[in-house]
């Protein structure tokens, strides 16, 4: 779900020490997702804080590691990555059928650990599992 189109309640405050975490961490005003993930890591948060923190401050996520949103120029993360050239390994699209398990959508967090068994980045899972007609749901982050 969008920034723009998320319902924020009004007594939802931010969190000071994510908050000043979060903003050393932004580049143009952005936060890529991969600095979420790294400021939830030096507080032990959880990366749902840094996200619910970022949305009450209205900070966009940039970059997503699977490459679904936040790439300048770019719909996606795909092109910029040359993720359809790279080669798919064995079992890659069978091991991202099997894991959503008849719901036809997997989670960011499911995705980046089939991605490790098989060797390849988060991208190219993510591309590919977009291409198997896969929705990618739910982000640890609440980005979607």
């Amino acid at each position: 779900m969008a920034l723009d189109d998320k319902k924020i309640p009004s007594t939802r405050k931010a969190d000071e020490t994510i908050t000043f975490e979060m903003k050393r961490r932004l580049k143009d005003g952005l936060l890529s997702c991969a600095a979420a993930f790294a400021a939830a890591e030096a507080l032990g948060v959880s990366p749902a804080e840094v996200g619910r923190t970022a949305d009450v401050l209205q900070i966009r996520l940039s970059l997503c590691q699977l490459g679904l949103f936040g790439f300048p120029g770019h719909a996606k993360g795909w092109d910029q990555a040359k993720a359809a050239e790279k080669p798919v390994p064995a079992g890659l699209e069978e091991g991202l059928r099997s894991a959503h398990g008849g719901k036809g959508e997997l989670s960011c967090l499911a995705i980046w650990r089939i991605a490790e068994r098989f060797g390849v980045s988060r991208i190219q899972a993510g591309y590919i599992a977009d291409k198997l007609g896969l929705r990618i749901r739910p982000c640890q982050l609440g980005a979607f």
